[in-house]
């Protein structure tokens, strides 16, 4: 093959690698903006799943996408009250956003009798809870929890404030249009858009490569036809 033909097909190979590559790079990256994000858990609530300090990888969850919030889930939550502060809960007494597990969704009856959480009269079997004991620091209660709404506790009974202590306010209950997020067991998701957002870039960095070469060639053999 000639000069002519190796720029031509450096040329070709330049606009194939730089379309591909922009478009995994761009759209890997919308993907990992637009779906997930991270946090550093701040607080003791969650302990021992999470302790202060972890950085977790989170799936954001549009208002929309509510009803795919499941129990065992933990979720980020917030709620802006009127001042912009942040507030949970109906008259606005639970103050505060963080991280806690759904326990509880809607149409769910969620109760503890001291010893025991049960959801829809079956026992829960809490293997993350500190110290193995779902009673401490919490007290007794039987609530129903309504549509569109989660029950969230802390597995750190003894240190978390959470649905239990505001079971007159919408049975503790939290809108899930105040979910925002779900931590992820794997980073592998956000991981792999990471890669694949990276590797768009090289390949557009090799198509631009790949270009430039090719019109050199070309302007080689312009400027060796007029000698």
């Amino acid at each position: 093959m000639g000069r002519a033909g190796r720029g031509r097909g450096l040329r070709v190979a330049g606009w194939i690698l730089g379309v591909v590559g922009v478009a995994a790079a761009v759209g890997a990256g919308l993907v990992l903006r637009d779906g997930y994000t991270t946090a550093v858990e701040a607080g003791p609530a969650m302990e021992p799943t999470y302790t202060p300090g972890d950085r977790l990888f989170l799936e954001k969850l549009a208002e929309a996408d509510g009803g795919d919030v499941r129990r065992g889930d933990v979720v980020a939550f917030r709620m802006p009250d009127a001042e912009g502060g942040e507030v949970v809960g109906g008259s606005g007494s639970w103050v505060g956003s963080g991280l806690q597990r759904v326990v509880g969704v809607g149409g769910d009856r969620v109760a503890f009798d001291g010893t025991k959480l049960t959801v829809n009269g079956t026992p829960v079997r809490e293997s993350y809870v500190k110290g193995g004991d779902p009673g401490r620091g919490g007290e007794r209660y039987d609530v129903k929890v309504p549509p569109g709404r989660v029950f969230l506790l802390g597995d750190n009974r003894a240190n978390s404030l959470d649905s239990r202590y505001f079971t007159s306010e919408q049975s503790g209950t939290v809108s899930l249009g105040a979910v925002s997020a779900r931590v992820l067991d794997s980073a592998a998701a956000p991981v792999a858009l990471g890669v694949g957002s990276l590797t768009g870039v090289v390949l557009g960095l090799g198509g631009a490569g790949c270009l430039v070469a090719g019109y050199m060639l070309r302007g080689r053999r312009t400027e060796s036809a007029w000698r």
